[in-house]
């Protein structure tokens, strides 16, 4: 159960080379939550994805190593999102046009498993969000954003209809609406740059956008929702987690599960 309950929790990396299958899967009550996702070049050949070919140093020093298709995510969000399991074959066609012709790519994808059955408010900038539950049950974070997003819905549409869309985000978001919310019954907060610190250029209207579930426990503990992790210089995905990091999810989940 417990190895369960991490497959749930967990941030998910996976990568597959060209001409590679990648498959992306989640347990059973869980859907695929694509968070980003890339597909090019940006390290040699020799330290990733190494070309099946030989290849003579001449034919090393040309290869594109500033490659990148701004289609990736994109397409990971037509295969695989809110699916269970996805998989299919890398290579350049399902991308658009090749961005580095030549040059071997790979497809990085970051994704988490998010549990079918949750709730969802959206709050525009300087409005109130109101979060309750009904008696007996109390409130479970599990994500929270305060910001811009690409593909945001018409319920908080721009003030000004010529701006360009910007994607920019809180970065404290989550932990402010767990500090307010997470265990209680009811709570509000105003969508405002007071409370969250304004993430945006001048002008970008924003809005306050939580994902919740109501729980029929009062000791619960945050759920982690943290960032895509960032990659270091050898492409090992890096993070903050924690042995006691995991044991509270866990306990959250068992409480959200039951």
């Amino acid at each position: 159960f417990a190895g369960y309950i991490s497959q749930v929790l967990k941030n998910y990396t996976d990568h597959a080379c060209d001409g590679e299958y990648i498959s992306l899967r989640c347990p059973h009550r869980t859907t695929i939550s694509i968070q980003s996702s890339f597909y090019g070049r940006i390290v040699p050949s020799h330290r990733m994805c190494p070309s099946r070919y030989p290849h003579s140093y001449a034919t090393l020093i040309k290869e594109d190593v500033t490659c990148s298709a701004g289609t990736s995510l994109q397409k990971m969000l037509d295969e695989c999102q809110d699916k269970r399991s996805c998989q299919f074959l890398v290579n350049s066609r399902l991308f658009g046009a090749d961005p580095c012709p030549g040059t071997g790519k790979y497809l990085i994808v970051w994704y988490k498993c998010r549990p079918n059955e949750y709730k969802s408010k959206v709050a525009c900038e300087d409005d109130k969000l109101k979060l309750s539950c009904k008696k007996s049950m109390v409130i479970a974070i599990y994500s929270a954003i305060f910001g811009r997003t690409h593909g945001d819905n018409l319920e908080c549409p721009y003030q000004n209809p010529g701006m360009p869309m910007i994607e920019c985000q809180s970065a404290t978001a989550l932990q402010l609406m767990i500090k307010r919310c997470h265990g209680k019954r009811s709570c509000s907060i105003y969508a405002s740059t007071y409370e969250f610190g304004d993430p945006c250029y001048p002008g970008i209207r924003k809005h306050l956008n939580v994902i919740y579930t109501c729980d029929n426990t009062p000791f619960l503990l945050p759920v982690d929702e943290t960032q895509p992790p960032a990659l270091n210089i050898s492409m090992e995905p890096v993070g903050v987690s924690t042995e006691m990091a995991l044991l509270s999810n866990i306990l959250a989940a068992y409480a959200f599960i039951t």
